[in-house]
């Protein structure tokens, strides 16, 4: 089973327009968990700008499904996971100023930083993926830095997907997919997935455990509502 797990950073973003605590956040994360996701992730990120620090240790004690955090793992981003202990981490190469993640590792030239993190969060029972794109020799050397998962950033098959070229878009995932199943990687997804795109990709790579979904879920809640939304989005990740 593939499983959906919310990313909640737009919640935060609306929060933050305005100060206080609307929406609440911590509500949002449980009402998400009561709606069918079968997990939680945020991406904080220095600037605070979405995501507090302070989010992340609130929301730790009150979830009852999986808590995915995100992120460039920079000493104190490192600090928060080692502090509040999710079930997992994903490490994302986030330059401090880009507005959203837009690429994934080269897991060539970082291997060496990957491991030694990888190392850290695997000896505290975290489990590790790294942020990637769909290239298979970024996959096999993802293997070699002790991490059990990659996540496939998938911008561009969303953005080829729009252009009526889902075969196109599609393929490089694929072979990614069958990379990753064969050096013994789990298979996450996320970037862009939305209700049009996201039942083709479930549908077509093989091994998928989970998509983490945030702008395009948050964005469809506000016309559809947040529970019709998350059931909608449970139904994208079935055999139709």
């Amino acid at each position: 089973m593939t499983k959906l797990s919310v990313n909640i950073n737009k919640f935060a973003t609306l929060r933050n327009a305005r100060g206080g605590n609307m929406p609440d956040i911590l509500k949002a994360a449980k009402d998400c968990e009561r709606f069918g996701a079968q997990g939680i992730t945020v991406h904080p990120r220095p600037d605070e700008r979405h995501i507090r620090y302070i989010d992340v240790a609130e929301l730790k004690p009150v979830l009852t499904t999986e808590f995915n955090i995100e992120g460039n793992p920079i000493d104190s981003f490192i600090k928060l996971v080692l502090d509040n202990k999710p079930a997992q981490v994903t490490l994302v190469p986030d330059a401090h100023d880009v507005i959203t993640s837009n690429s994934g590792w080269d897991t060539i030239k970082h291997k060496k930083f990957l491991k030694e993190v990888c190392a850290i969060f695997n000896s505290q029972g975290i489990r590790t993926s790294i942020f990637v794109d769909p290239n298979p020799e970024f996959i096999k050397h993802a293997a070699e830095t002790g991490c059990s998962r990659i996540e496939l950033y998938t911008e561009s098959y969303a953005s080829l997907y729009q252009e009526g070229e889902k075969e196109k878009a599609i393929e490089p995932f694929y072979k990614a997919a069958l990379a990753a199943q064969d050096v013994g990687l789990g298979i996450n997804a996320g970037h862009d997935l939305n209700l049009e795109n996201l039942s083709y990709f479930y549908q077509n790579i093989p091994g998928l455990l989970e998509v983490s979904i945030g702008h395009a879920l948050i964005c469809d809640a506000i016309y559809l509502g947040l529970e019709n939304t998350i059931r909608a989005y449970l139904r994208q990740l079935k055999n139709n």
